[in-house]
Protein backbone atom coordinates (compact mmCIF):
# COMPACT_ATOMS: atom_id res chain seq x y z
CA UNK A 1 0.00 0.00 0.00
CA UNK A 2 2.70 2.29 0.82
CA UNK A 3 4.40 2.09 -2.12
CA UNK A 4 1.70 2.05 -4.59
CA UNK A 5 -0.77 4.64 -2.86
CA UNK A 6 0.63 6.38 -0.35
CA UNK A 7 4.29 7.16 -1.31
CA UNK A 8 3.10 8.62 -4.73
CA UNK A 9 0.40 10.65 -2.84
CA UNK A 10 3.61 12.38 -0.32
CA UNK A 11 5.85 12.80 -3.21
CA UNK A 12 3.70 14.99 -4.62
CA UNK A 13 4.14 17.27 -1.09
CA UNK A 14 7.22 19.27 0.22
CA UNK A 15 8.77 16.55 2.06
CA UNK A 16 8.27 18.62 5.61
CA UNK A 17 4.50 18.69 4.37
CA UNK A 18 4.19 15.31 3.78
CA UNK A 19 6.02 14.45 7.41
CA UNK A 20 2.98 15.95 9.01
CA UNK A 21 0.24 14.73 6.84
CA UNK A 22 1.57 11.08 6.53
CA UNK A 23 1.83 11.50 11.22
CA UNK A 24 -2.03 12.85 11.17
CA UNK A 25 -3.03 10.23 8.98
CA UNK A 26 -1.48 7.59 11.25
CA UNK A 27 -2.80 9.95 14.42
CA UNK A 28 -6.14 9.16 13.14
CA UNK A 29 -6.22 5.30 12.45
CA UNK A 30 -4.77 4.63 16.06
CA UNK A 31 -7.71 6.69 17.29
CA UNK A 32 -10.17 4.66 15.73
CA UNK A 33 -11.74 2.06 18.37
CA UNK A 34 -9.30 -1.18 18.07
CA UNK A 35 -7.46 0.22 15.39
CA UNK A 36 -4.18 0.90 17.58
CA UNK A 37 -4.07 -2.84 19.10
CA UNK A 38 -4.38 -4.08 15.69
CA UNK A 39 -1.54 -1.49 14.17
CA UNK A 40 0.64 -2.69 17.16
CA UNK A 41 -0.04 -6.60 16.98
CA UNK A 42 0.89 -6.52 13.22
CA UNK A 43 3.98 -4.18 13.41
CA UNK A 44 5.09 -5.65 16.51
CA UNK A 45 4.41 -9.33 15.55
CA UNK A 46 8.26 -9.05 13.96
CA UNK A 47 9.63 -7.89 17.08
CA UNK A 48 9.72 -10.71 19.39
CA UNK A 49 12.53 -12.24 20.97
CA UNK A 50 15.03 -9.78 19.72
CA UNK A 51 15.66 -7.85 23.47
CA UNK A 52 19.19 -7.12 24.25
CA UNK A 53 20.75 -4.82 26.98
CA UNK A 54 22.47 -1.67 26.15
CA UNK A 55 24.09 0.78 29.34
CA UNK A 56 21.35 -0.82 31.76
CA UNK A 57 18.31 -0.38 29.82
CA UNK A 58 16.19 -3.98 28.21
CA UNK A 59 15.64 -2.71 24.29
CA UNK A 60 12.87 -5.32 23.34
CA UNK A 61 14.93 -4.71 20.07
CA UNK A 62 17.72 -3.28 18.34
CA UNK A 63 16.38 -0.97 15.98
CA UNK A 64 15.01 2.63 16.73
CA UNK A 65 14.19 5.75 15.57
CA UNK A 66 16.42 8.59 15.19
CA UNK A 67 16.17 11.97 16.87
CA UNK A 68 14.54 14.47 14.05
CA UNK A 69 11.55 12.47 13.12
CA UNK A 70 9.58 13.32 16.28
CA UNK A 71 11.54 16.70 17.75
CA UNK A 72 8.75 17.94 20.13
CA UNK A 73 7.45 14.42 21.45
CA UNK A 74 4.01 14.51 19.92
CA UNK A 75 3.86 11.41 18.40
CA UNK A 76 5.22 8.79 20.55
CA UNK A 77 1.46 6.71 20.63
CA UNK A 78 1.43 6.40 17.01
CA UNK A 79 5.57 5.63 17.00
CA UNK A 80 4.71 2.94 19.54
CA UNK A 81 2.66 0.65 17.24
CA UNK A 82 5.16 0.80 14.47
CA UNK A 83 7.54 -1.99 16.15
CA UNK A 84 10.34 0.42 17.00
CA UNK A 85 12.71 -0.45 20.16
CA UNK A 86 13.79 3.01 21.59
CA UNK A 87 12.00 6.27 20.11
CA UNK A 88 14.80 9.14 20.53
CA UNK A 89 12.74 13.04 20.54
CA UNK A 90 14.68 15.80 20.22
CA UNK A 91 16.56 17.93 19.32
CA UNK A 92 15.31 19.97 21.83
CA UNK A 93 16.82 23.17 22.94
CA UNK A 94 15.80 25.35 26.49
CA UNK A 95 14.05 27.78 24.35
CA UNK A 96 11.36 27.47 21.06
CA UNK A 97 12.77 28.20 18.02
CA UNK A 98 11.63 28.46 14.68
CA UNK A 99 14.42 27.08 12.82
CA UNK A 100 15.57 27.96 9.25
CA UNK A 101 13.52 29.39 6.77
CA UNK A 102 11.75 27.04 4.48
CA UNK A 103 12.09 24.96 2.08
CA UNK A 104 14.55 23.03 4.20
CA UNK A 105 14.05 19.47 3.94
CA UNK A 106 14.81 17.79 0.07
CA UNK A 107 14.79 14.76 -1.36
CA UNK A 108 16.94 13.21 -4.13
CA UNK A 109 14.89 10.09 -4.98
CA UNK A 110 17.93 8.86 -7.66
CA UNK A 111 20.02 8.67 -4.34
CA UNK A 112 17.51 7.39 -1.80
CA UNK A 113 18.92 10.30 0.23
CA UNK A 114 17.72 13.59 2.32
CA UNK A 115 19.09 16.91 2.51
CA UNK A 116 17.99 19.07 5.96
CA UNK A 117 18.41 22.30 7.30
CA UNK A 118 15.76 22.27 9.65
CA UNK A 119 18.01 24.30 12.18
CA UNK A 120 16.74 22.77 15.75
CA UNK A 121 13.27 23.76 15.13
CA UNK A 122 11.08 22.72 18.09
CA UNK A 123 8.94 24.14 20.71
CA UNK A 124 11.38 24.19 23.23
CA UNK A 125 12.15 21.77 25.98
CA UNK A 126 9.61 22.15 28.73
CA UNK A 127 6.94 22.03 26.23
CA UNK A 128 8.05 18.68 25.34
CA UNK A 129 8.02 17.98 28.73
CA UNK A 130 4.22 18.02 29.18
CA UNK A 131 3.77 15.86 26.45
CA UNK A 132 6.33 13.07 27.95
CA UNK A 133 4.39 13.42 31.24
CA UNK A 134 1.67 11.31 29.20
CA UNK A 135 4.61 8.95 27.36
CA UNK A 136 3.94 5.09 27.12
CA UNK A 137 5.15 3.40 29.85
CA UNK A 138 6.52 0.46 28.21
CA UNK A 139 8.29 2.49 24.83
CA UNK A 140 12.21 3.67 25.77
CA UNK A 141 12.21 6.79 25.29
CA UNK A 142 15.87 8.75 24.64
CA UNK A 143 16.37 12.74 24.95
CA UNK A 144 18.24 14.46 22.19
CA UNK A 145 19.58 17.83 23.57
CA UNK A 146 21.10 20.38 22.02
CA UNK A 147 21.40 24.28 22.25
CA UNK A 148 19.11 27.38 20.74
CA UNK A 149 21.35 29.48 17.81
CA UNK A 150 21.57 32.62 19.72
CA UNK A 151 23.91 30.62 22.44
CA UNK A 152 27.19 31.29 22.18
CA UNK A 153 29.66 28.80 22.10
CA UNK A 154 30.57 29.75 25.31
CA UNK A 155 27.35 29.36 27.06
CA UNK A 156 26.67 26.52 25.66
CA UNK A 157 27.18 24.07 28.41
CA UNK A 158 24.04 26.50 30.50
CA UNK A 159 21.90 25.40 27.39
CA UNK A 160 22.46 21.55 27.50
CA UNK A 161 22.16 21.99 31.31
CA UNK A 162 18.59 22.84 31.46
CA UNK A 163 17.17 20.25 28.94
CA UNK A 164 19.03 17.59 30.99
CA UNK A 165 17.24 18.72 33.47
CA UNK A 166 13.80 19.19 32.39
CA UNK A 167 14.29 16.34 30.58
CA UNK A 168 15.56 13.47 33.27
CA UNK A 169 12.48 12.35 34.83
CA UNK A 170 10.76 11.73 31.95
CA UNK A 171 13.28 9.92 29.74
CA UNK A 172 15.20 6.83 29.57
CA UNK A 173 18.24 8.26 27.71
CA UNK A 174 20.68 11.36 26.69
CA UNK A 175 21.65 12.24 23.14
CA UNK A 176 24.33 15.01 23.19
CA UNK A 177 23.93 17.30 20.31
CA UNK A 178 27.30 19.20 19.50
CA UNK A 179 26.95 17.57 15.50
CA UNK A 180 24.42 19.34 13.28
CA UNK A 181 25.29 21.17 10.68
CA UNK A 182 22.38 23.64 10.17
CA UNK A 183 23.39 25.43 13.80
CA UNK A 184 25.96 28.09 13.12
CA UNK A 185 29.43 26.85 14.84
CA UNK A 186 27.72 24.20 16.37
CA UNK A 187 29.81 21.93 15.72
CA UNK A 188 33.19 23.23 16.93
CA UNK A 189 32.13 22.23 20.15
CA UNK A 190 32.91 18.81 18.98
CA UNK A 191 36.72 19.80 19.35
CA UNK A 192 37.97 18.27 22.65
CA UNK A 193 38.06 21.22 24.91
CA UNK A 194 34.94 22.28 24.66
CA UNK A 195 33.28 18.96 24.21
CA UNK A 196 34.95 17.52 27.28
CA UNK A 197 33.53 20.87 29.39
CA UNK A 198 30.26 19.92 27.90
CA UNK A 199 30.31 15.91 28.89
CA UNK A 200 31.62 16.37 32.04
CA UNK A 201 29.18 18.89 33.06
CA UNK A 202 25.93 17.01 31.75
CA UNK A 203 27.83 13.54 33.61
CA UNK A 204 28.14 15.36 36.39
CA UNK A 205 24.55 16.59 36.76
CA UNK A 206 23.57 13.12 35.92
CA UNK A 207 25.59 11.35 39.00
CA UNK A 208 23.72 14.09 41.21
CA UNK A 209 20.63 12.55 40.22
CA UNK A 210 18.96 9.82 42.62
CA UNK A 211 18.58 7.66 39.02
CA UNK A 212 21.48 8.47 36.94
CA UNK A 213 20.41 7.90 32.63
CA UNK A 214 23.15 6.50 30.05
CA UNK A 215 24.57 9.59 28.36
CA UNK A 216 25.04 8.82 24.58
CA UNK A 217 27.21 11.59 22.38
CA UNK A 218 26.59 12.01 18.78
CA UNK A 219 29.06 12.43 16.75
CA UNK A 220 29.55 13.48 13.16
CA UNK A 221 30.54 11.47 9.97
CA UNK A 222 32.84 13.76 8.59
CA UNK A 223 35.60 13.69 11.54
CA UNK A 224 38.80 12.77 10.69
CA UNK A 225 40.69 9.43 12.42
CA UNK A 226 42.46 11.82 14.48
CA UNK A 227 39.17 13.64 15.73
CA UNK A 228 37.35 9.79 16.26
CA UNK A 229 40.60 9.08 18.72
CA UNK A 230 40.14 11.96 20.59
CA UNK A 231 36.06 11.40 20.80
CA UNK A 232 37.23 7.04 22.67
CA UNK A 233 39.77 9.21 24.81
CA UNK A 234 36.92 11.78 25.77
CA UNK A 235 34.26 9.18 26.39
CA UNK A 236 36.21 6.94 28.25
CA UNK A 237 37.77 9.47 30.47
CA UNK A 238 34.53 11.98 30.74
CA UNK A 239 32.82 8.78 32.09
CA UNK A 240 29.97 9.18 28.99
CA UNK A 241 28.37 6.14 28.06
CA UNK A 242 28.09 5.56 24.36
CA UNK A 243 28.27 6.97 20.87
CA UNK A 244 25.43 7.06 18.48
CA UNK A 245 27.14 7.31 15.10
CA UNK A 246 26.24 9.15 13.04
CA UNK A 247 24.87 12.68 12.20
CA UNK A 248 24.16 13.75 8.64
CA UNK A 249 27.38 14.57 6.41
CA UNK A 250 27.92 17.94 4.98
CA UNK A 251 29.82 16.03 1.67
CA UNK A 252 27.85 15.70 -1.54
CA UNK A 253 30.69 12.82 -2.90
CA UNK A 254 29.12 9.84 -5.08
CA UNK A 255 25.90 11.24 -5.51
CA UNK A 256 23.96 10.26 -8.98
CA UNK A 257 21.52 13.37 -8.53
CA UNK A 258 22.50 16.12 -10.86
CA UNK A 259 25.19 18.65 -9.43
CA UNK A 260 23.56 21.22 -10.79
CA UNK A 261 19.81 19.80 -8.87
CA UNK A 262 21.96 19.36 -5.56
CA UNK A 263 24.06 22.97 -5.68
CA UNK A 264 20.36 24.56 -5.98
CA UNK A 265 19.71 22.72 -2.77
CA UNK A 266 22.15 24.46 -1.23
CA UNK A 267 23.55 23.84 2.87
CA UNK A 268 22.47 21.20 4.25
CA UNK A 269 23.12 17.55 5.84
CA UNK A 270 23.00 14.99 4.06
CA UNK A 271 21.47 11.50 5.06
CA UNK A 272 19.86 8.37 3.50
CA UNK A 273 21.52 5.70 1.59
CA UNK A 274 24.91 8.20 0.71
CA UNK A 275 25.81 8.09 4.53
CA UNK A 276 25.47 4.09 4.84
CA UNK A 277 29.37 3.23 3.69
CA UNK A 278 30.87 6.41 5.87
CA UNK A 279 28.97 6.27 9.09
CA UNK A 280 29.57 2.05 8.53
CA UNK A 281 33.50 3.12 9.07
CA UNK A 282 33.25 5.20 11.60
CA UNK A 283 31.12 2.80 13.78
CA UNK A 284 33.61 0.23 12.65
CA UNK A 285 36.79 2.92 13.44
CA UNK A 286 35.23 3.60 17.37
CA UNK A 287 34.30 0.10 17.96
CA UNK A 288 38.03 -1.19 17.04
CA UNK A 289 39.74 2.03 18.55
CA UNK A 290 38.12 1.74 21.81
CA UNK A 291 38.19 -2.44 21.97
CA UNK A 292 34.33 -2.34 22.43
CA UNK A 293 34.95 -0.35 25.65
CA UNK A 294 31.54 1.33 25.08
CA UNK A 295 28.45 0.44 23.33
CA UNK A 296 27.68 2.42 19.74
CA UNK A 297 24.13 2.82 18.01
CA UNK A 298 25.17 3.60 14.32
CA UNK A 299 23.07 5.29 11.76
CA UNK A 300 22.79 6.20 8.78
CA UNK A 301 21.51 4.45 5.11
CA UNK A 302 19.66 1.76 7.03
CA UNK A 303 17.34 0.79 4.27
CA UNK A 304 17.02 -3.12 4.80
CA UNK A 305 18.43 -6.17 7.43
CA UNK A 306 21.24 -6.15 5.15
CA UNK A 307 22.68 -2.39 5.81
CA UNK A 308 21.15 -3.11 9.79
CA UNK A 309 23.51 -6.17 9.94
CA UNK A 310 26.44 -4.16 8.42
CA UNK A 311 25.94 -1.71 11.32
CA UNK A 312 26.00 -4.51 13.72
CA UNK A 313 28.84 -6.53 12.48
CA UNK A 314 30.80 -3.17 12.70
CA UNK A 315 30.27 -3.55 16.52
CA UNK A 316 26.90 -1.56 16.82
CA UNK A 317 24.98 -2.31 19.68
CA UNK A 318 21.59 -0.92 18.25
CA UNK A 319 20.43 0.79 14.80
CA UNK A 320 18.69 3.70 14.56
CA UNK A 321 16.67 4.70 10.86
CA UNK A 322 14.91 7.72 9.54
CA UNK A 323 15.79 8.81 5.90
CA UNK A 324 15.20 5.85 4.32
CA UNK A 325 11.48 5.42 6.19
CA UNK A 326 10.41 8.63 3.48
CA UNK A 327 11.73 5.64 0.42
CA UNK A 328 10.58 2.32 2.25
CA UNK A 329 7.77 2.98 4.36
CA UNK A 330 6.51 2.69 7.43
CA UNK A 331 7.35 -1.07 8.43
CA UNK A 332 10.73 -0.76 8.58
CA UNK A 333 11.24 -0.95 11.59
CA UNK A 334 9.88 -4.47 11.07
CA UNK A 335 10.93 -5.65 8.74
CA UNK A 336 14.20 -5.13 9.96
CA UNK A 337 13.63 -6.59 13.43
CA UNK A 338 12.29 -9.84 11.34
CA UNK A 339 15.21 -10.31 9.39
CA UNK A 340 17.77 -9.62 12.24
CA UNK A 341 15.59 -12.27 14.51
CA UNK A 342 15.63 -15.20 11.60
Amino acid sequence: MYEKVLKPLFFLMTPERAHYTAMGMLRFAVRIPGMEFLLKRYFNSSAENGAVEVCGLKFPNRVGLAAGFDKDARWLRELNVLGFGHVEIGTLTPKPQAGNPKPRLFRLPSDSGVINRMGFNNGGVHDAVERLKKRPEELIVGGNIGKNKVTPNENAVNDYLICFEALHPYVDYFTVNVSSPNTPGLRELQYKKPLSKILSAVVEANKSKDVQRPIFLKIAPDMENGQLDDIVEIVQTVGVDGVIATNTTISREGLTTQPSVVESIGAGGLSGNPLRERATEVVRYLCDKSKGAFPVIGVGGIDGVEAAREKLDAGASLVQIYSCMIYKGPGLASQIVKGLNK
